[in-house]
């Protein structure tokens, strides 16, 4: 007997490379991905967003309620905070783009009624959706990339990443064909701070802030840590 195959969103993506050095191709392939099992119950694909050209990536970690409705990451409340806190920070709108590991809503409904909950991915489904987050990576090749809370910090780093150990730090991208895996956690203390490329700096998400008892606290913290991004920016 067969084994299934592990999820895998690599066969949705465009073939030709042509395709995949265009925005609009790949966010047109991704409303067909049927790479793991969360397009089931979500409404649409929500895939990344922004300007094509932008310097900073932001990395968060899958839609939300809003998101899945509207299909733009970065709407709902968490979006309002971290727009504000871009403002504050001096990171231009028109230089970013804002995306998650994983493009589909997963949730649950509480018992009884209608209201959808954010359930965390699993580490299988954000292997599953690393292709498009490894595309995107390769067509924008921003200067600097904004990891958003844990689950965005470990499709990028592995399991070994902490979000409280690494946030506001200036660190360099991973080589991409380590994404997602130990190695890519070991390049956090093991490459030098001066090689040449791309930016990583980590920080939590903006949710976290809404979440939190000492709201003003969290958000300052949030936007000190944006500002460490905009300083790589120059």
């Amino acid at each position: 007997m067969n084994a299934k195959p592990s999820p895998d969103a690599e066969p949705f993506l465009p073939q030709t490379p042509e395709e995949r050095a265009d925005l609009d191709a790949l966010r047109r392939a991704a409303a067909g991905c049927r790479g793991c099992g969360l397009y089931e119950n979500a409404t649409q694909t929500v895939f990344g967003d922004g300007s094509p050209g932008g310097r900073v990536m932001f990395v968060g970690e899958q839609p939300g309620d809003q998101e899945d409705r509207k299909g733009l990451p970065f709407v709902g409340p968490a979006g309002r905070v971290l727009d504000r806190a871009l403002v504050e920070a001096g990171i231009e709108r028109g230089d970013v783009y804002v995306t998650n590991a994983v493009k589909h809503f997963k949730f649950k409904r509480q018992e009884g009624g209608k209201r959808r909950i954010h359930e965390p991915p699993n580490a299988g489904e954000m292997r599953a959706c690393r292709p498009w987050l490894l595309a995107e990576l390769r067509l924008l090749d921003p200067d600097v990339v904004v990891v958003l809370g844990a689950t965005a910090g470990k499709a990028l780093f592995g399991s070994s990443f902490r979000v409280t150990k690494q946030r506001g730090r200036l660190l360099p991208l991973p080589d991409l064909e380590t994404i997602g895996t130990p190695a890519a956690g070991r390049e956090i203390g093991e490459a030098p701070p001066e090689r040449a490329g791309a930016r990583i700096v980590a920080t939590i998400h903006p949710s976290a802030v809404l979440r939190a008892e000492d709201r003003d606290a969290m958000y300052e913290g949030l936007v000190d840590d944006l500002k460490v991004a905009a300083s790589a920016l120059g």
